[in-house]
């Protein structure tokens, strides 16, 4: 697909984390950008100018509106309820905001007559428990969460769309996304939780003996791939990691080192039902979009913990 085509983004979940990252790239790249967001896990920076931002529930008919006024040739889907253990507790709600939204915006891209959607999906929830690794995009899977589950039925969802009305789609199934802007306070992402610990005088904590491993990719690795997949032909799903596996704890030694703690993680229980070891094969994304992570672990993680360290230091700005 041309780059003509896709001249008008919407960008859902675009004052999130991965969001914010995506817009700055779009507008970069001279695209009128369109956020959709309910700000519930808004990362705290402003939505990058000119982009506009509509306040609204991706079912509601707020966004239905302002998708139709709108008529974006492409929409990058990163809007969603995150974390493992939320979806657990409550599979019902996780149902609701991720795959009842998903549908919502699938119809109503259809209805403006959008050409493409670029869906953010999950590769170690949608993998499980890998029979083998990496794993690449024709293993089965084994979803081990609702979450993941969601993720699934979404990627359903986006195959029926393509085929039904023509919908063309892909999803990228990301690995463990960190950098600048994730939040430090919640359930999920190991990377932001420890700077936010050892930014406050904390000991970062890993689970079991931290030799579980996961493919740490930076966040504006990420946000390239859904550019590229905004104005490519691939379909179905692709892969966006480092393709290589790291233990926890090597990454919470190197962070240790970077911010002068000279303690070390502490250890915890491992949590019932964690998956061990997880890593995603990306020669796909390679072929079709012409993408490989470019930043270095260590690379990333000393700017993840230079932005942290700028934005705890912003009058009424969030802490790391």
């Amino acid at each position: 697909m041309p780059r003509a085509a896709v001249e008008r983004v919407l960008v859902t979940g675009g004052a999130g984390f991965i969001g914010t990252h995506t817009v700055r790239r779009l507008l970069d790249d001279g695209r009128a950008v369109l956020v959709l967001d309910d700000l519930r896990h808004a990362c705290g920076e402003p939505v990058p100018r000119p982009a506009e931002l509509v306040r609204a529930e991706l079912s509601s008919r707020t966004a239905a509106e302002a998708i139709a006024g709108f008529r974006p040739h492409g929409i990058i889907h990163l809007a969603a309820q995150g974390g493992v253990g939320r979806s657990v507790r409550d599979p019902a709600g996780d149902a609701q905001v991720n795959v009842v939204g998903t549908c919502a915006i699938l119809r109503a891209a259809v209805d403006a007559g959008c050409r493409r959607v670029v869906f953010a999906s999950s590769g170690g929830a949608i993998y499980g428990r890998a029979r083998r690794l990496p794993s690449q995009e024709g293993d089965r899977e084994h979803p081990l969460s609702p979450y993941g589950a969601a993720k699934l039925a979404c990627e359903g969802y986006l195959g029926m769309f393509r085929r039904t009305f023509g919908l063309s789609s892909v999803a990228l199934r990301y690995s463990n996304v960190y950098g600048p802007y994730q939040d430090g306070t919640g359930e999920a992402g190991v990377v932001a939780i420890s700077i936010h610990r050892l930014l406050g005088g904390e000991r970062p904590q890993v689970t079991g003996d931290g030799l579980q491993t996961r493919d740490f990719v930076y966040v504006g690795d990420v946000a390239r791939a859904n550019c590229l997949a905004l104005a490519a032909a691939a379909t179905g799903a692709l892969n966006v990691g480092t393709g290589r596996g790291t233990a926890v704890r090597e990454v919470l030694e190197i962070l240790g080192r970077l911010a002068g703690d000279r303690a070390g993680p502490e250890l915890i229980p491992a949590r019932p039902g964690e998956v061990r070891h997880t890593h995603l094969l990306v020669e796909r994304a390679d072929r079709q979009l012409g993408w490989r992570a470019e930043v270095p672990l260590a690379a990333g993680l000393q700017q993840t913990l230079a932005s942290f360290r700028e934005r705890a230091g912003r009058p009424g700005a969030p802490g790391g």
